[in-house]
């Protein structure tokens, strides 16, 4: 029978292969194959077989999919959103080698595909508060100091619970200790073979130190290090085969050899036995490389805390109470109690608690810590002031916009998490290796006990079972996986804290491709806050005056959203001009707005819009206007029923940083191209200013999307840089889309990188970000490979005929445990790195 079903659950790849050899591991299954893109699983079975079979299988492999016929709804019970509780600790945890991609999970443990441990994500939280409890009754608990009502004892302070993250760390060292003192003296007794006249032996007979070496070996085998067997078990059970496969393997052979020959020594040939008869253990071998491998363990988990430090130090900007403004009296509540509207009293020094606008005083703002900045920031009333940042030496009230979840700051820490845990796709290099690399590694090392066995000097089982070990236990898939992962965090991390916020991966690594930027003028080169700077009538246009212009301008545009229509509306409120009501009124993307107004026909706009309005501006008119449009302004033109009347002057600033970010991205080899729906000439008095010698005027935002597409076409890699509705298409479809954290929700959402100050230093720095991270894990990868295809050979062998340099399996359990570390400390070289 062969039955296709939907799967629920699957991100991945990882997920795909999990999925599918559960399947295929469930009684009366011949054969099944998954399909990612489709979610959906062919299988074919000797008879019907249950779907709650099926389910099980899932189940106990781990994992939350769920498996239902085509149409249905998910499988009762199976894959319900599971809530996890809020704090630093958020009770979601990921692989961080993305095993199964951006896959998390609600419980600590370790990976069902690599086995390592996983992390535990950080996230915007408010701390809890201080209870205090009795050293002689810990059932009493209060919120406040005092003492305890039933000893009369001062109340301690309780201590809050560490995180996920150093409770493994914390397991990890306590089981290194133990490790560490019962290998030490195993170590030394196998090296006692090496003294003259071995003075243990006076003590006992070798056989017997054999036996205190089995005794001293079981805490480290069966307590500190038994998770490795646990992992390698669960590796070859699922086909997972990773790092600790091989470590079981090699451990486990060498560990239960010495057992079985101590127990059976008659078993083994005279090439395995010792001058006195006892066969050869290696006790010592395996409990120094468990013990090696826990340090290695060790020092990772050390050294991932480091990875995320940059989400850490976000975390610290986040106040935890603030000043509450009721009736006049100020009132101190928790950030968490603040709603929106709620009036908010910052005191200089403070952290600003929430997103919000402030509503009386004025006051220098550090934004360093978001936007990557150092220069305070002046603000007054009506400026946004954002969660985190610190205000200077004023007093101030503000109203609350943006509380919890919505705040910049925790948008930032979501954000940075979501990319942290996103894949670049040069790590599709380093998963197809490590796809073939374990099994690989098993082969390898039969043929090595197998060479040595038949060819190897005397001992020659000896020499062939320590080489095919020593082979087993310096492979390392792990530095392979963590190659692209670690440099990728600590990056995203890197650039959240200079105002570059990353979407994922793959925008990262493009950046570093990109020869091509294309801009949007206003809000990106310009300063994206226009200004009226004149309302005029045509010359031929004595029937109209500027005061009526205005008012139909005012009128028409207090329904549009678009920037300039608000600098109009602006404008308008300045000179107290009324507010007409508005029919049909309708906005044209990229032309301009249409409506009627005390029954008049209006529209207002670019040329298109008075083409599309039927309106005709006459060469006089255009001749009327063209110095504003040389001076690099924007001119808007009113039609009443057909007829051109007037017009609007608009003026938008460019920004002081655009001409140099312009520079240098021309000098490391990247192309500028500014497209703009503004008319020729201003586009054309903007470019000059800024020595951009391509530009394109009048465009709408599929003329936009279109440039976009035949760029790509011509081969090149294309960034596009805008901040409106208008500019999303082609930022969506650009190779890499940046949004200008000045703009609308919609452009941010289109992009694949953020600037939270809005201006082009921003890409500048991206760009250097991307190159130093593209690097970085181009080093890693470099030095992983050669690690793997210098240490294995070595471990075999190849050095003995020509130097008779054999390696150790201790020596290569201390090289396999810091080949990892290794990588990690050269991703936290990025923390450093001037962008």
């Amino acid at each position: 029978m062969k039955h296709a079903y939907q799967i629920q659950g699957m991100t991945c790849n990882g997920c795909r292969s999990h999925v599918e050899q559960s399947l295929n591991g469930v009684d009366g299954v011949t054969h099944a194959s998954v399909d990612l893109e489709k979610a959906e699983a062919t299988i074919e079975m000797e008879k019907h077989i249950e779907i709650e079979k099926f389910q099980d299988a899932l189940d106990a492999h781990g994992g939350r999919y769920s498996i239902h016929h085509p149409g249905e709804h998910q499988h009762p019970g199976k894959e319900q959103e599971i809530p996890k509780p809020k704090g630093i600790g958020t009770g979601t945890f990921y692989c961080p080698m993305h095993c199964e991609g951006e896959k998390t999970y609600d419980q600590p443990g370790d990976c069902p595909v690599c086995g390592m441990d996983l992390v535990e994500e950080q996230n915007l939280s408010v701390a809890p508060a201080t209870q205090w409890t009795c050293p002689m009754h810990p059932e009493v608990i209060q919120d406040q100091s005092g003492s305890c009502p039933i000893c009369g004892m001062d109340l301690l302070p309780v201590k809050p619970e560490v995180s996920a993250e150093e409770k493994t760390y914390r397991s990890l060292l306590k089981k290194f200790w133990v490790a560490l003192a019962f290998t030490l003296p195993i170590f030394l007794i196998a090296m006692s073979e090496m003294v003259p006249n071995n003075p243990l032996y006076d003590w006992m007979d070798p056989l017997y130190w054999n036996w205190v070496q089995f005794v001293l070996s079981l805490p480290v085998v069966f307590y500190a290090a038994w998770m490795f067997f646990e992992r390698a078990y669960r590796s070859i059970k699922t086909w997972n085969l990773n790092m600790f496969t091989l470590i079981g393997i090699g451990a486990g052979v060498a560990w239960l050899f010495s057992l079985v020959g101590l127990l059976m020594p008659e078993l083994f040939p005279i090439a395995f036995k010792t001058q006195s008869g006892a066969v050869h253990v290696y006790f010592e071998a395996a409990t120094v490389i468990l013990t090696l491998v826990l340090l290695g363990q060790l020092l990772e988990a050390r050294a991932h805390g480091k990875t995320n430090a940059a989400i850490k130090e976000l975390l610290k900007l986040a106040p935890n109470t603030a000043t509450k403004m009721t009736d006049g009296r100020e009132t101190e509540v928790r950030i968490d109690q603040i709603v929106l509207g709620d009036i908010l009293k910052v005191k200089p020094g403070e952290k600003i608690p929430v997103d919000g606008t402030i509503t009386e005083g004025k006051t220098t703002v550090d934004e360093s810590m978001i936007t990557g900045e150092p220069i305070p920031v002046n603000k007054a009333t009506g400026d946004q002031v954002s969660s985190g940042t610190i205000n200077g030496n004023q007093v101030f009230l503000m109203i609350a916009e943006k509380v919890g979840s919505d705040t910049l700051l925790s948008q930032i820490i979501k954000l940075v998490n979501e990319a942290s845990r996103s894949r670049a796709p040069i790590q599709n290099l380093a998963d197809l290796v490590s796809a073939y690399f374990v099994p690989a590694v098993v082969v390898v090392s039969l043929f090595t006990f197998g060479i040595w066995a038949i060819w190897g000097p005397e001992p020659a089982y000896v020499y062939a079972l320590v080489n095919a070990i020593a082979v087993l236990i310096i492979a390392c898939p792990c530095a392979l996986g963590l190659a692209t992962p670690m440099s990728v965090m600590v990056g995203v991390g890197k650039g959240a804290q200079n105002g570059v916020l990353i979407k994922n991966a793959e925008a990262l690594e493009l950046m570093n491709k990109v020869d091509t930027l294309i801009v949007d003028k206003t809000g990106t080169l310009t300063e994206g806050k226009p200004a009226v700077e004149l309302v005029g009538v045509f010359a031929n246009r004595s029937d109209s005056s500027a005061e009526e212009v205005l008012q139909y301008i005012v009128s028409l545009n207090a329904n549009s959203e678009h920037p300039l229509a608000e600098a109009t509306v602006s404008y308008g409120k300045e000179q107290q001009v009324k507010v007409l009501p508005t029919e049909d009124f309708n906005a044209v993307t990229g032309k301009g707005v249409e409506g009627v107004v005390k029954g008049k026909k209006l529209a207002l706009g670019n040329p298109r819009m008075m083409t599309e309005a039927q309106a005709e501006i006459t060469p006089e008119m255009e001749a009327e206007i063209s110095s504003y449009q040389q001076d690099g302004k924007t001119v808007s033109f009113l039609a009443v029923d057909k007829i051109v009347k007037g017009y609007v002057v608009i003026g938008d600033r460019i920004k002081k940083t655009s001409a140099q970010a312009i520079r240098e991205l021309q000098d490391k080899g990247v192309d500028v191209i500014m497209l703009t729906g503004d008319n020729p000439k201003t586009a054309g008095a903007v470019a000059n200013e800024l020595n951009l010698s391509d530009f394109k005027a009048e465009m709408l935002p599929e003329d936009k999307l279109k440039e976009v597409v035949r760029l790509q076409r011509a081969g090149k890699k294309v960034a596009m840089a805008g901040d409106g509705i208008n500019d999303a298409p082609a930022l969506a479809k650009a190779d890499v889309g940046i949004a200008m954290g000045t703009g609308t929700d919609v452009a941010i959402e289109s992009a694949g990188i953020t600037l939270v100050k809005g201006d082009l230093n921003g890409i500048v720095k991206a760009r250097n970000l991307s190159n130093s991270v593209m690097k970085n894990i181009r080093q890693n990868l470099f030095f992983a490979l050669i690690y793997n295809t210098l240490g294995v050979p070595i471990a075999a062998g190849v050095l003995y005929p020509v130097f008779g340099i054999l390696l150790s399996p201790m020596i290569a359990a201390l090289a396999m445990s810091f080949s990892s570390v290794s990588v990690i400390t050269n991703a936290l070289r990025l923390r450093s790195v001037k962008i």
